[in-house]
């Protein structure tokens, strides 16, 4: 797994990656053994991860595929589209850590002008960010999610537990991936001029940064890298 520490600031840096959108069916998870409440995992909470894997998988067919709602469609499909589009959304902000819960190696790409120790400094710094932020929120929503079983006798879909049941899933999943980020794989640091190129590009004129990001995107063959440069590294006027 490659991952990219990304000039998003003078001194400030976001991480980013790239992976395919659906994993191999059969591709092992291999996580880091835990005890406590981490490590207790009941019936009922995989098989909300089972559902939750197959909603990522249709809300990234949905992307490839830009699907579009029938005008006649009833609210139902409405309420489904946009749902998937958030889902698809929220895919894309959390993928770095749902994929580092299955590894035990990867590359760390940073600015080559920076050191290699300040840029573990920081990669370590984000994944503690992360492991804090996903542990609090992974209670209030677990805490949300039993309280919207007040919904249970309304006729229809639940769609306030649906949501809970997806964001509970998903910040454990972020959340093992930040502890196996921080415990368990071994990081390999790799220099990267086109990065640094990325940090001089940010005071650019626009037309001019578009250019040069394009650019370094294509030579490190990063396909969202440009979109992603663009939506964190650049102040919204």
């Amino acid at each position: 797994m490659d991952v990219y520490l990304v000039p998003v600031g003078p001194v400030r840096h976001e991480l980013y990656c790239e992976v395919p959108d659906e994993p191999e069916p059969d591709q092992p998870i291999v996580e880091s053994p835990s005890r406590g409440w981490l490590g207790v995992v009941p019936a009922f909470f995989r098989r909300m991860r089972q559902r939750f894997n197959e909603m990522l998988a249709e809300a990234e067919r949905d992307r490839r595929q830009a699907r579009a709602v029938a005008p006649h469609a009833g609210w139902l499909a409405l309420v489904k589209a946009k749902v998937m589009r958030w889902v698809a959304e929220t895919i894309a902000e959390q993928r770095l850590l749902w994929h580092l819960r299955s590894q035990i190696e990867a590359n760390l790409y940073y600015p080559d002008d920076l050191d290699e120790a300040q840029a573990m400094s920081d990669l370590r710094d984000h994944l503690k960010r992360d492991f804090e932020k996903h542990r609090f929120w992974l209670t209030i929503h677990a805490l949300l999610f039993v309280a919207s079983g007040v919904f249970f006798f309304v006729p229809g879909p639940n769609f306030i537990a649906y949501y809970f049941a997806f964001r509970l899933v998903g910040h454990y999943l972020s959340l093992r991936g930040a502890k196996q980020g921080l415990a368990s794989v071994k990081w390999n640091s790799v220099k990267s001029a086109e990065l640094t190129e990325l940090r001089c590009a940010i005071g650019l004129a626009p037309a001019v940064r578009e250019r040069r990001v394009n650019d370094v995107a294509g030579r490190l063959r990063l396909e969202h890298l440009a979109r992603f440069f663009e939506r964190t590294a650049i102040p919204m006027s």
